[in-house]
Protein backbone atom coordinates (compact mmCIF):
# COMPACT_ATOMS: atom_id res chain seq x y z
CA UNK A 1 0.00 0.00 0.00
CA UNK A 2 1.25 3.52 -0.83
CA UNK A 3 0.84 6.22 1.79
CA UNK A 4 -0.15 9.39 -0.08
CA UNK A 5 -2.30 10.94 2.61
CA UNK A 6 0.21 13.33 4.16
CA UNK A 7 2.48 16.24 3.32
CA UNK A 8 0.43 18.03 0.68
CA UNK A 9 0.01 21.78 0.54
CA UNK A 10 -3.45 21.00 -0.82
CA UNK A 11 -4.42 20.01 2.69
CA UNK A 12 -6.67 17.00 2.91
CA UNK A 13 -7.18 16.70 -0.85
CA UNK A 14 -3.77 15.10 -1.45
CA UNK A 15 -4.27 15.28 -5.22
CA UNK A 16 -0.60 16.02 -5.82
CA UNK A 17 0.48 12.75 -4.21
CA UNK A 18 -2.22 10.77 -6.01
CA UNK A 19 -0.91 12.17 -9.26
CA UNK A 20 2.46 10.47 -8.67
CA UNK A 21 0.75 7.15 -9.41
CA UNK A 22 -0.68 8.48 -12.67
CA UNK A 23 2.30 10.36 -14.10
CA UNK A 24 3.78 7.19 -15.67
CA UNK A 25 1.01 7.33 -18.28
CA UNK A 26 -0.47 3.93 -17.43
CA UNK A 27 -4.30 4.12 -17.38
CA UNK A 28 -5.88 3.33 -14.03
CA UNK A 29 -9.42 3.17 -12.71
CA UNK A 30 -10.66 4.80 -9.53
CA UNK A 31 -10.92 1.32 -8.03
CA UNK A 32 -7.30 0.45 -8.83
CA UNK A 33 -6.16 3.79 -7.38
CA UNK A 34 -8.14 3.12 -4.22
CA UNK A 35 -6.59 -0.32 -3.95
CA UNK A 36 -3.06 1.01 -4.46
CA UNK A 37 -3.44 3.81 -1.93
CA UNK A 38 -5.80 2.34 0.64
CA UNK A 39 -8.02 5.42 0.36
CA UNK A 40 -11.79 5.36 0.20
CA UNK A 41 -13.22 5.43 -3.33
CA UNK A 42 -15.03 8.68 -2.56
CA UNK A 43 -11.72 10.29 -1.56
CA UNK A 44 -10.02 9.02 -4.70
CA UNK A 45 -12.89 10.29 -6.82
CA UNK A 46 -12.55 13.79 -5.34
CA UNK A 47 -8.81 13.85 -5.98
CA UNK A 48 -9.25 12.56 -9.54
CA UNK A 49 -11.76 15.34 -10.17
CA UNK A 50 -9.27 17.91 -8.89
CA UNK A 51 -6.56 16.64 -11.23
CA UNK A 52 -9.08 16.63 -14.09
CA UNK A 53 -9.87 20.27 -13.35
CA UNK A 54 -6.15 21.07 -13.60
CA UNK A 55 -6.06 19.24 -16.94
CA UNK A 56 -3.20 17.03 -15.78
CA UNK A 57 -5.08 13.78 -16.31
CA UNK A 58 -7.65 12.80 -18.88
CA UNK A 59 -10.13 9.95 -19.37
CA UNK A 60 -8.92 7.18 -21.67
CA UNK A 61 -10.61 4.17 -23.22
CA UNK A 62 -12.75 2.34 -20.69
CA UNK A 63 -11.38 -0.76 -19.03
CA UNK A 64 -12.77 -4.21 -19.80
CA UNK A 65 -16.03 -4.75 -17.98
CA UNK A 66 -16.56 -7.72 -15.69
CA UNK A 67 -20.30 -7.13 -15.86
CA UNK A 68 -22.30 -3.92 -16.06
CA UNK A 69 -20.91 -0.57 -17.17
CA UNK A 70 -17.15 -0.57 -17.96
CA UNK A 71 -15.15 1.37 -15.35
CA UNK A 72 -13.56 4.67 -16.47
CA UNK A 73 -9.79 4.93 -16.68
CA UNK A 74 -7.54 7.95 -16.26
CA UNK A 75 -3.96 8.71 -17.28
CA UNK A 76 -1.49 11.56 -17.62
CA UNK A 77 -2.45 14.18 -20.18
CA UNK A 78 1.02 15.07 -21.53
CA UNK A 79 -0.24 17.86 -23.78
CA UNK A 80 -1.83 19.78 -20.92
CA UNK A 81 1.32 21.73 -20.03
CA UNK A 82 4.65 22.71 -21.59
CA UNK A 83 8.24 23.06 -20.44
CA UNK A 84 11.14 24.97 -21.94
CA UNK A 85 14.43 23.11 -22.27
CA UNK A 86 17.68 24.93 -23.06
CA UNK A 87 21.09 23.57 -24.02
CA UNK A 88 23.55 26.46 -23.66
CA UNK A 89 26.93 25.28 -24.91
CA UNK A 90 30.29 26.97 -25.29
CA UNK A 91 29.53 28.00 -28.87
CA UNK A 92 25.89 27.05 -29.46
CA UNK A 93 22.45 27.49 -27.94
CA UNK A 94 19.39 25.29 -28.47
CA UNK A 95 15.94 25.94 -27.05
CA UNK A 96 13.03 23.51 -27.25
CA UNK A 97 9.44 23.26 -26.10
CA UNK A 98 8.33 19.82 -24.92
CA UNK A 99 5.24 18.22 -23.47
CA UNK A 100 5.15 16.49 -20.10
CA UNK A 101 6.76 13.31 -21.48
CA UNK A 102 9.73 15.16 -22.99
CA UNK A 103 8.47 14.93 -26.57
CA UNK A 104 9.90 17.90 -28.48
CA UNK A 105 7.12 20.00 -30.02
CA UNK A 106 9.28 22.81 -31.38
CA UNK A 107 13.00 23.56 -31.40
CA UNK A 108 15.43 26.24 -32.51
CA UNK A 109 19.21 26.52 -32.34
CA UNK A 110 21.97 28.78 -33.56
CA UNK A 111 25.64 29.59 -32.92
CA UNK A 112 26.04 31.45 -29.64
CA UNK A 113 29.15 32.33 -27.65
CA UNK A 114 28.57 31.63 -23.95
CA UNK A 115 31.22 34.29 -23.28
CA UNK A 116 28.76 36.93 -24.51
CA UNK A 117 27.49 36.90 -20.93
CA UNK A 118 24.37 35.76 -19.08
CA UNK A 119 22.00 38.60 -19.91
CA UNK A 120 22.50 38.34 -23.67
CA UNK A 121 22.41 34.53 -23.77
CA UNK A 122 19.47 34.18 -21.38
CA UNK A 123 17.65 37.03 -23.12
CA UNK A 124 17.94 35.13 -26.39
CA UNK A 125 16.72 31.97 -24.65
CA UNK A 126 13.61 33.66 -23.23
CA UNK A 127 12.80 35.45 -26.49
CA UNK A 128 13.18 32.35 -28.66
CA UNK A 129 11.39 30.14 -26.14
CA UNK A 130 8.33 32.35 -26.05
CA UNK A 131 8.38 32.60 -29.85
CA UNK A 132 8.26 28.81 -30.05
CA UNK A 133 5.32 28.67 -27.63
CA UNK A 134 3.48 31.32 -29.65
CA UNK A 135 4.27 29.44 -32.86
CA UNK A 136 2.56 26.37 -31.45
CA UNK A 137 -0.57 28.43 -30.83
CA UNK A 138 -0.32 27.74 -27.09
CA UNK A 139 -1.02 29.98 -24.12
CA UNK A 140 2.16 31.12 -22.38
CA UNK A 141 0.50 30.24 -19.07
CA UNK A 142 0.78 26.57 -20.13
CA UNK A 143 4.49 26.77 -19.28
CA UNK A 144 5.19 25.09 -15.94
CA UNK A 145 9.01 24.99 -15.71
CA UNK A 146 12.29 25.75 -17.46
CA UNK A 147 15.32 23.43 -17.54
CA UNK A 148 18.74 24.81 -18.49
CA UNK A 149 22.10 23.13 -19.06
CA UNK A 150 25.31 25.21 -19.01
CA UNK A 151 28.94 24.26 -19.78
CA UNK A 152 30.34 24.74 -16.31
CA UNK A 153 30.00 23.79 -12.63
CA UNK A 154 26.66 24.69 -11.06
CA UNK A 155 25.61 24.99 -7.44
CA UNK A 156 22.44 22.98 -7.89
CA UNK A 157 20.64 24.34 -4.83
CA UNK A 158 20.77 27.90 -6.21
CA UNK A 159 21.21 27.33 -9.95
CA UNK A 160 24.25 29.63 -9.97
CA UNK A 161 27.36 28.77 -12.03
CA UNK A 162 30.46 28.60 -9.80
CA UNK A 163 33.88 29.56 -11.20
CA UNK A 164 33.03 28.33 -14.72
CA UNK A 165 36.31 28.39 -16.69
CA UNK A 166 34.80 29.13 -20.13
CA UNK A 167 31.88 31.33 -18.98
CA UNK A 168 33.24 34.82 -18.21
CA UNK A 169 30.69 36.97 -16.44
CA UNK A 170 28.61 34.01 -15.25
CA UNK A 171 30.28 33.30 -11.90
CA UNK A 172 27.59 33.30 -9.17
CA UNK A 173 25.09 34.90 -11.58
CA UNK A 174 21.52 34.24 -10.41
CA UNK A 175 20.30 32.42 -13.51
CA UNK A 176 16.92 31.30 -12.06
CA UNK A 177 16.23 34.75 -10.61
CA UNK A 178 16.98 36.53 -13.89
CA UNK A 179 14.86 34.16 -15.97
CA UNK A 180 11.97 34.37 -13.50
CA UNK A 181 11.79 38.12 -14.08
CA UNK A 182 10.49 37.19 -17.54
CA UNK A 183 8.93 33.75 -16.98
CA UNK A 184 7.15 33.26 -13.67
CA UNK A 185 7.80 29.52 -13.39
CA UNK A 186 10.40 27.38 -11.61
CA UNK A 187 13.82 27.42 -13.30
CA UNK A 188 16.19 24.44 -12.90
CA UNK A 189 19.86 24.75 -13.87
CA UNK A 190 22.56 22.08 -14.04
CA UNK A 191 25.87 21.28 -15.65
CA UNK A 192 25.47 20.25 -19.29
CA UNK A 193 26.92 16.76 -18.90
CA UNK A 194 24.59 16.01 -15.98
CA UNK A 195 21.55 16.82 -18.08
CA UNK A 196 23.01 14.82 -20.99
CA UNK A 197 23.14 11.81 -18.68
CA UNK A 198 19.47 12.37 -17.84
CA UNK A 199 18.59 12.69 -21.52
CA UNK A 200 20.52 9.59 -22.55
CA UNK A 201 18.91 7.47 -19.86
CA UNK A 202 15.40 8.74 -20.65
CA UNK A 203 15.76 7.99 -24.35
CA UNK A 204 17.77 4.78 -24.47
CA UNK A 205 18.17 3.20 -21.02
CA UNK A 206 15.08 3.96 -18.87
CA UNK A 207 15.37 0.69 -16.94
CA UNK A 208 19.12 1.04 -16.23
CA UNK A 209 19.89 2.06 -12.64
CA UNK A 210 23.63 2.65 -13.05
CA UNK A 211 24.90 4.68 -16.01
CA UNK A 212 27.86 6.94 -16.74
CA UNK A 213 27.59 9.45 -19.59
CA UNK A 214 30.91 10.81 -20.89
CA UNK A 215 31.00 14.00 -22.94
CA UNK A 216 34.08 14.41 -25.11
CA UNK A 217 34.22 17.78 -26.84
CA UNK A 218 36.13 21.01 -26.15
CA UNK A 219 36.33 19.64 -22.62
CA UNK A 220 35.70 16.26 -21.03
CA UNK A 221 33.25 15.49 -18.24
CA UNK A 222 30.85 12.83 -17.09
CA UNK A 223 27.39 12.54 -15.58
CA UNK A 224 26.80 9.73 -13.11
CA UNK A 225 23.48 8.02 -12.48
CA UNK A 226 23.58 5.51 -9.64
CA UNK A 227 20.59 3.78 -8.10
CA UNK A 228 18.46 5.54 -10.71
CA UNK A 229 19.42 8.99 -9.36
CA UNK A 230 21.74 11.64 -10.73
CA UNK A 231 24.75 11.99 -8.43
CA UNK A 232 25.94 15.60 -8.08
CA UNK A 233 28.19 15.25 -5.04
CA UNK A 234 28.68 17.68 -2.18
CA UNK A 235 29.45 20.72 -4.34
CA UNK A 236 27.84 19.68 -7.60
CA UNK A 237 30.99 18.63 -9.47
CA UNK A 238 30.73 14.84 -9.24
CA UNK A 239 31.88 13.36 -12.53
CA UNK A 240 34.47 16.06 -13.33
CA UNK A 241 36.88 13.52 -14.82
CA UNK A 242 38.49 15.98 -17.25
CA UNK A 243 41.04 17.07 -14.67
CA UNK A 244 42.12 13.66 -13.44
CA UNK A 245 45.80 13.11 -14.24
CA UNK A 246 46.81 10.61 -16.90
CA UNK A 247 50.34 9.22 -16.57
CA UNK A 248 51.13 9.53 -20.30
CA UNK A 249 50.72 13.30 -20.22
CA UNK A 250 52.61 14.19 -17.06
CA UNK A 251 54.31 17.18 -18.73
CA UNK A 252 51.34 18.46 -20.74
CA UNK A 253 49.95 21.74 -19.28
CA UNK A 254 46.20 22.17 -18.80
CA UNK A 255 44.26 25.44 -18.70
CA UNK A 256 43.28 24.62 -15.12
CA UNK A 257 46.91 25.20 -14.05
CA UNK A 258 47.85 21.56 -13.52
CA UNK A 259 49.64 19.16 -15.85
CA UNK A 260 48.66 15.84 -17.34
CA UNK A 261 44.88 16.34 -17.13
CA UNK A 262 42.74 14.06 -19.27
CA UNK A 263 41.21 17.10 -20.96
CA UNK A 264 44.69 18.29 -22.02
CA UNK A 265 45.29 14.96 -23.76
CA UNK A 266 42.01 13.66 -25.13
CA UNK A 267 39.65 16.59 -25.83
CA UNK A 268 39.00 17.78 -29.38
CA UNK A 269 41.49 20.68 -29.22
CA UNK A 270 44.09 18.43 -27.56
CA UNK A 271 43.85 15.81 -30.33
CA UNK A 272 44.10 18.56 -32.96
CA UNK A 273 47.21 19.94 -31.23
CA UNK A 274 48.82 16.49 -31.20
CA UNK A 275 48.16 16.14 -34.94
CA UNK A 276 49.67 19.55 -35.69
CA UNK A 277 52.81 18.47 -33.85
CA UNK A 278 53.01 15.59 -36.35
CA UNK A 279 52.60 17.94 -39.30
CA UNK A 280 48.89 17.27 -39.89
CA UNK A 281 46.75 20.37 -40.42
CA UNK A 282 44.00 20.38 -37.78
CA UNK A 283 42.76 23.51 -36.03
CA UNK A 284 40.11 21.95 -33.79
CA UNK A 285 37.91 18.96 -33.08
CA UNK A 286 35.83 19.32 -36.24
CA UNK A 287 38.97 19.08 -38.36
CA UNK A 288 39.94 15.91 -36.50
CA UNK A 289 36.56 14.35 -37.22
CA UNK A 290 36.79 15.30 -40.90
CA UNK A 291 40.22 13.68 -41.13
CA UNK A 292 38.96 10.50 -39.47
CA UNK A 293 36.02 10.31 -41.84
CA UNK A 294 38.43 10.63 -44.78
CA UNK A 295 40.44 7.70 -43.41
CA UNK A 296 43.53 9.68 -42.35
CA UNK A 297 45.68 7.14 -40.47
CA UNK A 298 47.38 9.72 -38.22
CA UNK A 299 44.00 11.10 -37.13
CA UNK A 300 42.54 7.66 -36.54
CA UNK A 301 45.51 6.67 -34.38
CA UNK A 302 45.31 9.92 -32.40
CA UNK A 303 41.60 9.46 -31.74
CA UNK A 304 42.15 5.85 -30.72
CA UNK A 305 44.85 6.94 -28.26
CA UNK A 306 42.50 9.58 -26.85
CA UNK A 307 39.99 6.78 -26.29
CA UNK A 308 42.62 4.78 -24.40
CA UNK A 309 43.39 7.80 -22.21
CA UNK A 310 39.69 8.27 -21.45
CA UNK A 311 39.38 4.56 -20.79
CA UNK A 312 42.28 4.71 -18.31
CA UNK A 313 40.34 7.21 -16.20
CA UNK A 314 37.07 5.36 -16.67
CA UNK A 315 38.67 2.19 -15.34
CA UNK A 316 38.77 3.84 -11.92
CA UNK A 317 35.17 4.99 -12.37
CA UNK A 318 34.10 1.43 -13.18
CA UNK A 319 35.63 0.21 -9.93
CA UNK A 320 34.02 3.04 -7.92
CA UNK A 321 30.55 3.19 -9.49
CA UNK A 322 30.16 -0.21 -11.20
CA UNK A 323 27.89 1.05 -14.02
CA UNK A 324 25.94 -1.16 -16.41
CA UNK A 325 26.33 1.33 -19.25
CA UNK A 326 28.97 3.86 -20.28
CA UNK A 327 27.64 6.09 -23.06
CA UNK A 328 30.09 8.25 -25.00
CA UNK A 329 28.70 11.52 -26.34
CA UNK A 330 29.74 15.06 -27.19
CA UNK A 331 31.02 16.37 -30.50
CA UNK A 332 34.06 14.05 -30.61
CA UNK A 333 31.78 11.00 -30.43
CA UNK A 334 31.20 11.69 -34.13
CA UNK A 335 34.57 10.06 -34.65
CA UNK A 336 32.57 6.88 -34.14
CA UNK A 337 34.00 3.51 -33.26
CA UNK A 338 37.62 4.68 -33.31
CA UNK A 339 37.18 6.64 -30.07
CA UNK A 340 34.98 4.02 -28.42
CA UNK A 341 37.35 1.21 -29.44
CA UNK A 342 40.12 2.91 -27.49
CA UNK A 343 37.87 3.31 -24.46
CA UNK A 344 36.85 -0.34 -24.58
CA UNK A 345 40.43 -1.48 -25.02
CA UNK A 346 41.53 0.22 -21.80
CA UNK A 347 38.45 -0.48 -19.67
CA UNK A 348 38.01 -4.13 -20.59
CA UNK A 349 41.72 -4.93 -20.21
CA UNK A 350 42.29 -3.11 -16.91
CA UNK A 351 39.04 -3.57 -14.97
CA UNK A 352 38.10 -6.55 -12.84
CA UNK A 353 36.20 -9.18 -14.88
CA UNK A 354 33.15 -9.06 -12.61
CA UNK A 355 32.82 -5.28 -13.14
CA UNK A 356 32.82 -5.61 -16.93
CA UNK A 357 30.92 -8.88 -17.32
CA UNK A 358 27.71 -7.07 -18.30
CA UNK A 359 29.15 -3.60 -18.99
CA UNK A 360 28.11 -1.96 -22.27
CA UNK A 361 30.33 0.82 -23.64
CA UNK A 362 28.37 2.48 -26.43
CA UNK A 363 27.99 5.61 -28.49
CA UNK A 364 25.28 7.95 -27.20
CA UNK A 365 21.87 7.16 -28.69
CA UNK A 366 20.55 10.64 -27.92
CA UNK A 367 23.60 12.26 -29.58
CA UNK A 368 23.08 15.99 -30.15
CA UNK A 369 19.65 15.93 -28.52
CA UNK A 370 20.88 14.54 -25.19
CA UNK A 371 21.23 17.93 -23.49
CA UNK A 372 17.86 19.33 -24.60
CA UNK A 373 16.10 16.11 -23.65
CA UNK A 374 17.87 16.07 -20.28
CA UNK A 375 16.98 19.71 -19.59
CA UNK A 376 13.38 18.80 -20.33
CA UNK A 377 13.56 15.86 -17.90
CA UNK A 378 15.01 18.15 -15.23
CA UNK A 379 12.11 20.57 -15.62
CA UNK A 380 9.44 17.87 -15.87
CA UNK A 381 10.67 16.05 -12.78
CA UNK A 382 10.22 19.24 -10.76
CA UNK A 383 6.95 20.29 -12.37
CA UNK A 384 5.31 16.91 -11.75
CA UNK A 385 6.64 16.41 -8.23
CA UNK A 386 4.15 16.75 -5.35
CA UNK A 387 5.53 20.24 -4.68
CA UNK A 388 5.23 21.18 -8.34
CA UNK A 389 1.65 20.01 -8.60
CA UNK A 390 0.77 21.89 -5.40
CA UNK A 391 2.30 25.06 -6.89
CA UNK A 392 0.34 24.56 -10.11
CA UNK A 393 -2.88 24.18 -8.15
CA UNK A 394 -2.09 27.36 -6.23
CA UNK A 395 -1.58 29.25 -9.51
Amino acid sequence: MVDISRGSALGTSGASELFQLLRDGVPRTRASLAQATGLARSTVAARVDELMDLGLITPVADAVSTGGRPPSQFALNPASRLVLAADLGASHAIIAVTDLTGTVLAQHGEPMDIADGPERVLGWMVEQGLALVDGLGRDRHDLVAVGIGVPGPVEHSTGRPVNPPIMPGWDRFDVPGWVQQHLEVPVLVDNDVNIMALGERALAWPAVEHLVFVKVATGIGSGIISGGLLQRGAQGIAGDIGHIQVARGADVPCHCGNRGCLEALASGPAIARALRERGVEAVGGNDVIDLVKRGDLEAIQAVRQAGRDIGEVLTACVSLVNPSVIAIGGSMARAGEHLIAGVREAVYSRSMPLATEHLAIVQSAAAGNAAVLGASMLAIHHALSPEGIDALAAR
